[in-house]
């Protein structure tokens, strides 16, 4: 809710300095830019934005804590145990009582999720309970999902890279051309990117790149432990995979938001003053139409984090995604449960993130926290 609460704000705050007279708005810049001189109350604005960082990191955790209850309330209704999947449904009673004894199932739910969290906020996320019921003494689960975690993050990282110039470039260009031919193309590329779904995308890349082409594996086969960017070739179609489905419903929110904020009164203001129009398009523009792509980029970079599971599935690419699909299916209750979390942590600090720079971009909003 907060994200989409400052987009709003951040949208009301860029269309302020039209009701400003022209000279402040030359001046100061519709960015809502500090005066010279401020007065006392620019420096008491500084204050609320300390309130609202401790706001928004208390709701974050506690929106983390109710989180994790619905994913250990979700992940305990699974049907089946590792037990029961390892040893097979006509295993000795005796064998299946005694792992679920060292899995701590025999506890109340209410005391197995107090154990489950404590441990987590002190950095243990448990052990894999296949491993458990396998009969490995001690298997924790981060060594299992670490190196997964650090893929997908490459794989994400490199992803946004990419996406966030990319946006912003055709996303402002057309919406600078609005209306011409320029701007039908992009429209009707982005509109068939999102209409397509990623394993279309994903079987496309592969038709063209390796069966037709040659050029790149099928596959994103990496040995466990080896940095993905030591082989690029093996990025590629993943990322590209990624990226079209990103990049095109990005593209067109930037653009809707570039062209509110050319159809400004400041803007026609700062032309009618004789601005050049790069001086326009760098000083007024891009600074009000980042502020509310923030949240987009926010929105995508989730996205990115913890949506991967179809992209490194096609490509059978061994991130957090695959092994989140893994863990599932052998009824790893506590791998699933670390995974969930992880992401759920970065979802939120990605939004909190996202808020902090949307009050830096717009100061009008300072005062209004």
């Amino acid at each position: 809710m907060g994200v989409l609460k400052l987009s709003v704000d951040a949208r009301q705050a860029a269309s302020e300095p039209a009701r400003m007279p022209p000279e402040s708005v030359i001046s100061d810049g519709a960015a809502g830019n500090a005066p010279a001189a401020p007065a006392a109350g620019e420096a008491r604005a500084q204050h609320p934005v300390g309130r609202f960082v401790a706001r928004r990191l208390a709701q974050g955790l506690v929106t983390l804590v109710v989180v994790s209850i619905v994913i250990f309330l979700l992940t305990s209704a699974i049907p089946g145990s590792p037990a029961t999947a390892i040893l097979g449904r006509n295993a000795n009673p005796q064998a299946i009582a005694l792992i679920n004894h060292r899995l701590g199932f025999n506890k109340p739910l209410p005391a197995r999720y107090v154990d489950w969290l404590g441990n987590a906020l002190g950095g243990n996320l448990g052990n894999s309970a296949v491993a458990i019921a396998e009969g490995s003494p001690s298997a924790p689960v981060w060594p299992i999902i670490r190196s997964p975690l650090a893929d997908s993050a490459t794989l994400a990282l490199v992803t946004v890279i990419l996406l966030i110039p990319l946006s912003l470039l055709l996303g402002v260009w057309s919406g600078l051309r609005a209306g011409r031919w320029q701007d039908h193309t992009i429209s009707t590329i982005t509109l068939i990117l999102i209409s397509m779904p990623e394993f279309v995308i994903g079987a496309l890349l592969i038709a063209i790149l390796f069966v037709a082409t040659g050029l790149l594996p099928p596959v994103s086969l990496l040995s466990p432990g080896v940095f993905p960017l030591l082989h690029p070739n093996l990025l590629v179609m993943p990322v590209l995979t990624l990226l079209a489905v990103s990049v095109a419903w990005t593209i067109r929110l930037v653009r809707v938001g570039t062209i509110e904020v050319l159809q400004t009164d400041y803007v026609q203001m700062a032309r009618l003053h004789g601005i050049r129009e790069r001086k326009v398009l760098r000083r007024y523009v891009l600074r009000n139409a980042l502020a509310p792509s923030v949240q987009i980029f926010a929105l995508s970079i989730q996205y990115l984090f913890g949506g991967v599971i179809i992209t490194e599935t096609v490509f059978n690419y061994p991130g957090i995604g695959t092994q989140l699909v893994q863990a599932t299916t052998s009824h790893d209750n506590t791998e699933v449960q670390a995974i969930a979390l992880i992401l759920a942590a970065v979802y939120i600090c990605i939004n909190i993130v996202a808020d902090l720079l949307v009050i830096l971009l717009v100061p009008k909003l300072r005062t209004a926290q």
